[in-house]
């Protein structure tokens, strides 16, 4: 069955607006996984300016799902991943003035680096992705480099779909839905697991859900606004609900 990664780094990012204690990013995740999240993912990022080292160790230690970590390919976040070990390690671009993750990370581009920063990682005993664009250069070097799993940035189709009020007929929309398909069989023909997210929300999710071999879908910003209305748990067990009708080819209730 599809699986749902909740990302609840926006949770994290009202409470550091205040510098205070309040929304635990702790007591987030317990509501995800009591949503239906097969996963929890944070982002730390070298700034610190969401997620903060502390959230990351309370979260390994008190989450009972799968535990993503987001990261630069920095030495320190390598060391930081190998002390805590989270169950998944996944290597994302990085700028400082970027709102949020803005491209797939070049892995190409940076093979010989990146290759020695997933040893190291395996090493560890983690699973280690990549976040990349939708292209199968990017999906080659993701195999020789040693990746486990390859999620697809999704944000040019979210983009798209959002343009084409989620007409398919639209030229850029289905032109950018067979770009994340395309990927999706790349990887899958390389023996990576196929992962996506970016932008996702209750509105373009089942499209992706339904794609051939997609084992998991990392959702956070759509997921915290609806929170806002009607708390976590509902806004994950929504998701969730969307998520697996897509998958079975099913339609919205």
């Amino acid at each position: 069955m599809i699986q749902l990664g909740v990302n609840i780094d926006h949770v994290a990012t009202v409470r550091q607006a205040r510098r205070g204690v309040e929304p635990d990013p702790v007591r987030a995740a317990h509501e995800a996984e009591l949503g239906g999240a097969d996963g929890i993912t944070v982002h730390l990022r070298e700034d610190r300016r969401h997620i903060q080292d502390r959230d990351v160790e309370r979260l390994r230690a008190m989450v009972n799902i799968k535990l993503n970590l987001e990261m630069a390919a920095t030495d320190e976040m390598v060391g930081i991943a190998r002390r805590l070990k989270p169950q998944i390690a996944m290597l994302v671009p990085e700028g400082r003035a970027e709102v949020t993750t803005e491209g797939g990370l070049d892995v190409a581009g940076q093979a010989s680096r990146l290759t020695e920063v997933v040893r190291r990682l395996k090493d560890a005993g983690l699973i280690v992705s990549a976040f990349i664009d939708a292209e199968e250069r990017q999906v080659e070097a993701c195999a020789r480099a040693g990746f486990d799993v390859c999620e697809v940035h999704t944000g040019p189709y979210a983009a798209a779909f959002a343009q084409a009020g989620g007409d398919f007929l639209i030229e850029r929309l289905s032109a950018e839905f067979a770009r994340v398909c395309a990927a999706g069989e790349a990887i899958r023909g390389a023996g990576l697991r196929f992962n996506a997210g970016h932008a996702l929300n209750y509105h373009n999710v089942q499209p992706i859900a339904g794609l051939p071999g997609v084992r998991e879908l990392h959702i956070g910003h759509a997921i915290v606004s609806r929170a806002v209305f009607v708390g976590l748990r509902e806004a994950v067990r929504e998701m969730k609900r969307l998520m697996v009708e897509g998958a079975s080819g099913g339609d919205v209730a």
